[in-house]
């Protein structure tokens, strides 16, 4: 039994041997074909090398041939393409990009109120305005409107003046304003009234000299006060003529007839012009030709269509060929003109007829003061702005009632009643002058 057991112990240590021997052959056979797979990648390897080197020994050969053979010819300069020359914008191209874009960023409220020109109380509820704080910024930020004007009463000195028109432009950002004046010379001079600057004569005193050189010297006067002061816009000069007796303007018309007073009123533009001040032609078509008053009731002329073709519109067209951008129309009625008793800044009969098709205007309409009597006594003031705008002008001077105005106009560009293009063409008018000075010539 021992022997067996003896026996037994010995046959499994013999095979345990067996499987240790066995195990290291084969570990052995893995480790010799890893040797021999690792000696054939690098043989790889070295034969690729070899022939990628073969390869580039042989395309430089052949280069360097090809360079031989070619080397005899003449060098090929190939030419360097010509960029397309971009043309050059013009003074009027900039000006138009100019205006174009900033038009386009304004939404529509702030189109409409960029076509009232008004006094800075009928924005801020104050009953006499003389600075400009807090309710001016804020009364700028909800009606942006195209302009201000100004009269005796909001001027007490040169520097609460300059101050205060100062601050009104800063609070106006991002749209430039029309800080606006009537100062014709003469009883027409809110600024001189106040006691600043130096006193002009009144047109008929200067047209009488014979002189238009001392027009010239009224408009240089006027204007480097005005623009010291701050203010860019003269309601003026005045190119109605006194062509009846008794007329109301008398006294602010440089004479009575065309080839008298045409050559001084353009020599007003050009002085106040010389002084960065924008001048604006009044009253079309000529104020002058009746002895009513529109301040205080209906004016109406007799005057015919032939008569102001004649006289009145020769004046106007000569400062309008001087260069004036802005024209103001009269609220005189002219039925030779419009075929009613109808006021003519709200006729497009006369607007659109006659400034801008026989004249040729192409610069800003705007009418006369909206408050006066012979248009509030009959017009409601929304219905004036409409009929204003649907006429052909461009600004609406002091309405009666501005927010009423204003309403009625955002609401009949809204209702379709007046399209936002037709807006935006006033606009453009409007910013050529605001933003000329932003190009270079």
């Amino acid at each position: 039994m021992a022997d067996n057991q003896l026996r037994e112990q010995e046959r499994r240590e013999a095979r345990r041997k067996r499987r240790i021997r066995n195990q290291i052959l084969v570990y052995m056979t893995l480790i010799i074909l890893i040797l021999v797979a690792a000696l054939g990648v690098v043989s790889g390897v070295k034969w690729l090398a070899g022939m990628q080197r073969d390869a580039k020994e042989e395309q430089e050969d052949s280069q360097a041939k090809i360079e031989e053979i070619f080397s005899d010819e003449p060098d090929i300069q190939i030419p360097e393409p010509t960029p397309t020359p971009v043309p050059e914008l013009t003074p009027e191209e900039r000006l138009d990009d100019i205006v174009n874009a900033g038009i386009e960023a304004m939404p529509l409220e702030d189109k409409v109120a960029g076509l009232f020109l008004v006094t800075p109380e009928s924005i801020t509820g104050v009953q006499t305005v003389v600075q400009a704080g807090e309710g001016t910024q804020n009364a700028l930020a909800q009606y942006p409107v195209g302009g201000l004007i100004y009269f005796q009463k909001n001027i007490q000195s040169e520097e609460q003046i300059r101050q205060m028109l100062e601050n009104t432009r800063m609070y106006a950002a991002p749209y430039p304003l029309f800080l606006a004046v009537d100062e014709e010379g003469g009883s027409v001079a809110r600024v001189a009234s106040a006691g600043i600057g130096t006193p002009v004569d009144s047109a008929s005193a200067i047209g009488a000299t014979g002189d238009t050189g001392k027009a010239y010297e009224a408009g240089t006067t006027i204007g480097s006060t005005l623009s010291s002061l701050g203010f860019n816009l003269d309601l003026a000069p005045v190119a109605d003529l006194a062509s009846v007796e008794n007329s109301f303007m008398a006294q602010r018309v440089y004479g009575k007839d065309a080839a008298t007073a045409a050559p001084f009123v353009t020599a007003m533009i050009q002085g106040l012009m010389e002084q960065n001040v924008t001048p604006c032609l009044k009253h079309f078509p000529g104020n002058g030709a009746t002895s009513q008053d529109v301040h205080t009731g209906q004016a109406v002329s007799d005057r015919t269509l032939e008569q102001f073709q004649a006289e009145e519109f020769s004046v106007f067209q000569a400062g309008i060929d001087a260069g004036a951008p802005m024209v103001m129309v009269s609220l005189m009625a002219a039925p030779a003109l419009t075929g009613s008793n109808e006021p003519c800044a709200l006729s497009s009969e006369v607007v659109t007829g006659l400034l801008r098709g026989q004249l040729g205007f192409n610069g800003v309409v705007i009418t006369d003061a909206l408050n006066m009597s012979a248009v509030s006594e009959y017009y409601a003031a929304d219905e004036a702005a409409i009929l204003a705008l649907k006429a052909g002008c461009d600004m609406l001077l002091m309405p009666e009632d501005f927010e009423k105005a204003y309403n009625g106009v955002l609401q009949a560009v809204r209702d379709g009643v007046i399209s936002e293009e037709r807006v935006n063409d006033s606009l453009r008018r409007i910013y050529r002058i605001k933003y000329a000075d932003r190009i270079a010539e």
